[in-house]
């Protein structure tokens, strides 16, 4: 039976067993569900339903169009607002041109593959919520070994990025400094001495003025605009 609350959930994996194990840990949750699979993300980007999909379990390496492009193209139409699907890139290599390039292309989330179940279904919670996840073991080194990279690739437009940081209030900067050092809404409340729900408000404006998707592409600004630095 369906279930009309429940998170819409896409899978992209070249192999059947890969979704199958997938479909069913997520199937046995009451707030989600699986509405459609695809073996490679040209039968992903063919998918009418791949929109209509809240998160999308995307893999990386896959015949003839691999999750980083087919995530480029899935997300293109909305790459400047907050609707559409989000996507979760996961892979079986803990390595940080996969993980950057998925950040690039707009991804929510990156985790690996063989991660607990119950932090994949957390991920998908999280990213759903508008929040982002990164594996925790890749977070802290991605950005530090990545800044550089981050900085070189968004040079043409580092000027318009930073017009967009210097829009921020005071206020708005602080917490978009914390955000970027990958801090929870829990954690900048307890900070700044604010309310969770107060957080939630500055964390809503930042990600506008800044046209980011969500709180990854917020923390990518923040290294390509020298708010943070490894």
């Amino acid at each position: 039976m369906e279930n009309i609350n429940a998170i819409k959930i896409a899978l992209v994996d070249d192999q059947l067993l890969v979704r199958s194990g997938f479909r069913m840990l997520i199937d046995s949750q009451e707030d989600m569900q699986v509405i459609v699979e695809a073996s490679n993300g040209r039968e992903a980007i063919a998918s009418p339903l791949m929109n209509q999909a809240d998160v999308i379990l995307m893999d990386v390496r896959m015949p003839e169009m691999d999750g980083i492009e087919a995530t480029q193209h899935l997300l293109a139409p909305a790459r400047s607002a907050t609707e559409g699907p989000k996507v979760i890139v996961l892979t079986t290599f803990d390595m940080d041109e996969y993980a950057f390039s998925a950040i690039q292309a707009g991804a929510s989330g990156f985790l690996l593959k063989d991660a607990p179940p119950e932090e994949l279904l957390e991920s998908i919670r999280t990213v759903n919520r508008g929040d982002a996840v990164i594996a925790p073991s890749t977070t802290r080194r991605l950005l530090d070994h990545m800044a550089p990279l981050m900085k070189k690739a968004s040079a043409p437009c580092n000027e318009k990025l930073t017009a967009l940081v210097d829009s921020l209030t005071r206020r708005e900067r602080e917490v978009f400094g914390l955000i970027a050092l990958g801090r929870s809404n829990p954690e900048i409340a307890e900070e700044l001495f604010l309310s969770e729900a107060t957080v939630k408000t500055h964390v809503g404006h930042i990600l506008s003025k800044l046209e980011a998707r969500d709180r990854v592409q917020a923390v990518v600004i923040a290294y390509q605009t020298g708010v943070v630095s490894p």
